[in-house]
């Protein structure tokens, strides 16, 4: 039987996101564990096995904080993936709406601001964009300001974007 695994190699395999999961939620004393076994499909000789990132997706918007670490890690990785930006930008929008530890929101702040003054800016960066808006960037929107390069269209207008939601919290 052929075997389709779409999920990542190395840090981002199965049994590395697995075995991480694991750690985090012994390291955060959860009381029960979510069952991310990837959803698999058998047919026609073939067994496709879909990323697990889907099942720490949903464990995200469940509020398991094991979950959001990996998210976190997740959406700081460059790596392309399959269905890398559908699970990135739906990484990233799960992330607006649960609970963040200070860490986490500073490793966030940091990615984007990266991403920015690189002018990385991948198609799931809208999403990360609406994050960093959530949480806010703080001092982080000077370094943007002296670093970035704003001769990229989309570098300018995310921006603008960012800078116009620190001024409504009251910094510039």
């Amino acid at each position: 039987m052929e075997v389709i695994d779409y999920n990542g190699s190395g840090c981002w395999s199965r049994e590395s996101i697995l075995q991480r999961y694991e750690e985090y939620a012994d390291r955060l004393n959860l009381a029960s564990l979510l069952d991310l076994r990837p959803m698999e499909h058998e047919g026609e000789g073939k067994r496709w096995i879909y990323p697990v990132m889907g099942k720490v997706i949903d464990g995200i918007e469940k509020g398991d904080p094991a979950c959001t670490q990996i998210g976190v890690e997740f959406i700081e990785e460059d790596a392309s993936f399959a269905f890398g930006q559908i699970l990135k930008a739906s990484t990233a929008r799960a992330l607006r709406r649960t609970a963040l530890t200070s860490e986490q929101m500073e490793r966030i702040r940091r990615r984007v601001v990266d991403m920015i003054v690189r002018g990385y800016l991948p198609r799931e960066f809208k999403q990360y964009q609406k994050l960093a808006r959530k949480i806010g960037l703080g001092p982080y929107i000077g370094e943007i300001a002296e670093r970035a390069d704003f001769s990229n269209p989309w570098v300018c207008r995310y921006y603008e974007q960012l800078r116009d939601a620190e001024s409504k919290r009251g910094i510039t």
